[in-house]
Parts: C-alpha cells; sequence; structure tokens
C-alpha cells in the first residue's frame, strides 16, 4: 500500500484550520479548569477505601460555585460543537475513505510546527 502524500496546512479550508485550533484551545482551558476544581461538583465528604484492587482515597470536596459549573459547561458545549464542526466540515467529503484516518491526524497536528533548521553562518560573519 503507498504512503498518503502529506496534506499541507495551505490544503485545509482556513475555516476547517480555524476550527480544529479553537477547538484544540477550548479543550487545553477545559483541562486546566478541571484540574484547578474539585473532584465533585457537589458537596462531598471525604472517603478513603482500600477493599478493591488498589486504594482510592478524596477529600472532603466543597463542590463547585454556580459560576464554576456554568464555565465548564460553557466549555463543554463549545467543545461539542467545534467537534461537530470539525468532524462535519464539506472537506471531508472529498476525502477517499482509506485516507480519511490519516488526513484527519494531519489537520489535528498542523499547528505544530516543525523545529527550525540551525542557522548557517558564512565566513563573512567571523
Amino acid at each position: 500500500m503507498p504512503a498518503t502524500p502529506a496534506t499541507p496546512a495551505q490544503e485545509f479550508p482556513s475555516d476547517l484550520l480555524a476550527g480544529q485550533e479553537e477547538l484544540h484551545q477550548v479543550r487545553s482551558e477545559l483541562q486546566t479548569l478541571l484540574k484547578r476544581l474539585p473532584w465533585s461538583v457537589e458537596p462531598l465528604d471525604g472517603f478513603s477505601d482500600n477493599h478493591g484492587w488498589r486504594k482510592v482515597e478524596r477529600p472532603a470536596s466543597p463542590g463547585w460555585t454556580p459560576d464554576e459549573q456554568a464555565e465548564v459547561e460553557k466549555l463543554r458545549d463549545r467543545e461539542r460543537e467545534l467537534a461537530v464542526f470539525v468532524s462535519c466540515h464539506r472537506f471531508w467529503d472529498q476525502v477517499s475513505p482509506p485516507d480519511t484516518v490519516d488526513t484527519r491526524m494531519r489537520l489535528k497536528h498542523v499547528h505544530k510546527t516543525p523545529p527550525e533548521p540551525p542557522a548557517t553562518t558564512t565566513s563573512e560573519e567571523h
């Protein structure tokens, strides 16, 4: 099976690239927020359970404030909208089914710029 040629960023529609980039940003914001918030949405007592195959401990949780709940809901809604936009974009109609996964992976990583080659010096610069 021949290798699929790389799809340069300029071959993706600009709105698809923008949607994918915003999806990355929203997911990053959501992940950061969830790491900062208490483990439980509702206030709950802490617990310790060592009867399972591994010990589980959680401190008491004050729960999330209404503002925190609203922020998580807003980010999750936007994440869902963007995921649908990107995955159902008209661009995918022109990609052959065997190439869809590879092309999708290239889109997901297109924002990562390759490392710059080391600067070359000329004899005049020395």
